[in-house]
């Protein structure tokens, strides 16, 4: 009996990160073929260009496809989605994979679903039916459930809104965050280590700070980072550990100003490209607070006991541990939010707090599934009606 290829797509690091451990599954299993298709900010010396990560970590890579982030313009992200849906299609006509696995929102992964869609092969889709009303990637992801196929979710109430847009019940599953499999299965650095490897003062607390582009917001970039820098200013005794911004509409503004602010504070500012998984957790874990708009700091960040500062709207609709203090995007606001993360009482009650996204597993989970679903006929799906009733008007 031949093989199931499952081809696993990723186009940033982040995301590479979360799918590292269903392609050790994969690749360990003896009755399934990991191909891996790789685009993006991975190819893009840009943003690290962080396939050189993936080819360390020993995987094969099978189709590099070269979508060209040089224009971060609306214009320019529509002219990459057009080269992302032309390479996937070529790509996987070329692989011929009895499965594609996609993971979340962005417009590299709905260009390769449509792909994988016109070549009526199954897709499997982790992390549908979450909300982030702040960001484009809201309707990506809407839009990538409905040409999928397979639904794994982080939580209960994300199982049932992609059930909510059509989906089969049978093929919608609720494993849990698969990020969390790191946190379990990662061996993280000591906080002397972390330091040492960071080159931050050996008894200085610090920040982990990561903010990407508002992308439905028709504010200048500048006007939201410049508040939030402000209001880092109004810590000095803390350091300050940047990661890279993503490769979203309007990531040049923001890419520049962070380098300009690391500059002008070179004593407590440090900023990385990628610091990839085991340090960025890592890094989490030992941060006085994880700052920013990123959704590790709603979905990681509470499983390690770190109080996030959650600025603005580009997470909103997520659901929340009590570790996340969210706040505007005011420097007072900001400041605000940060003194309460700051506070001794604060954080020692995040101790015990009940998390929404499950716990560790979720990798062998979706393995196991994608190993022994029935395939047959699972492209040409029927939409799963939910009975409505009309209120009389």
């Amino acid at each position: 009996m031949a093989k199931r290829k499952i081809c696993v797509v990723t186009g940033t690091r982040a995301e590479y990160g979360l799918l590292f451990w269903l392609m050790k599954e994969i690749e360990g299993d003896p009755e399934l073929t990991l191909q891996l298709a790789v685009t993006g900010a991975h190819l893009s010396p840009k943003f690290g260009e962080t396939r050189k990560t993936i080819e360390k970590d020993g995987f094969a890579i099978d189709e590099k496809i070269d979508i060209d982030l040089g224009d971060d313009t609306p214009r320019g992200i529509a002219r990459s989605m057009g080269m992302a849906v032309i390479g996937f299609g070529e790509a996987f006509g070329r692989l011929r994979p009895d499965v594609i696995v996609v993971l979340g929102d962005r417009y590299e992964i709905l260009a390769a679903a449509e792909a994988a869609m016109l070549a009526r092969t199954p897709i499997a889709h982790i992390h549908g039916g979450e909300i982030t009303e702040g960001a484009m990637d809201d309707a990506m992801r809407h839009a990538i459930t409905k040409l999928s196929h397979l639904h794994f979710t982080a939580a209960e109430a994300y199982c049932a809104r992609v059930i909510q847009l059509g989906e089969d019940p049978t093929r919608v599953f609720n494993t849990g965050a698969i990020g969390l499999d790191n946190i379990d299965r990662l061996t993280l650095l000591d906080r002397a280590g972390l330091k040492a490897d960071l080159g931050l003062a050996a008894g200085q607390n610090f920040f982990l700070v990561t903010y990407h582009p508002v992308t439905l917001s028709n504010d200048d970039p500048a006007e939201g980072l410049g508040e939030m820098l402000a209001a880092l200013d109004e810590f000095p005794d803390f350091d300050v550990v940047l990661t890279g911004v993503n490769s979203d509409p309007g990531h040049d503004t923001v890419a520049r100003l962070l380098a300009g602010y690391v500059e002008a504070n070179p004593a407590r500012v440090s900023m990385h490209a990628s610091l990839g998984q085991l340090r960025y957790l890592s890094a989490m874990k030992y941060a006085a607070a994880v700052i920013g708009n990123s959704s590790s700091g709603i979905v990681e960040a509470p499983a390690l006991g770190a109080p996030t500062v959650n600025i603005g709207d580009r997470q909103k609709g997520r659901l929340r541990a009590p570790s996340i203090i969210d706040c505007g995007s005011a420097t007072d606001d900001i400041a605000q939010a940060i003194e309460r993360a700051l506070n001794p009482g604060f954080r020692s009650g995040l101790k015990e707090i009940n998390l929404p996204y499950g716990s560790s597993g979720a990798s062998k989970k979706i393995k196991n599934i994608l190993k022994t679903a029935d395939l047959s006929g699972i492209v040409q799906k029927p939409f799963h009606d939910i009975p409505y009733k009309r209120a009389a008007s």
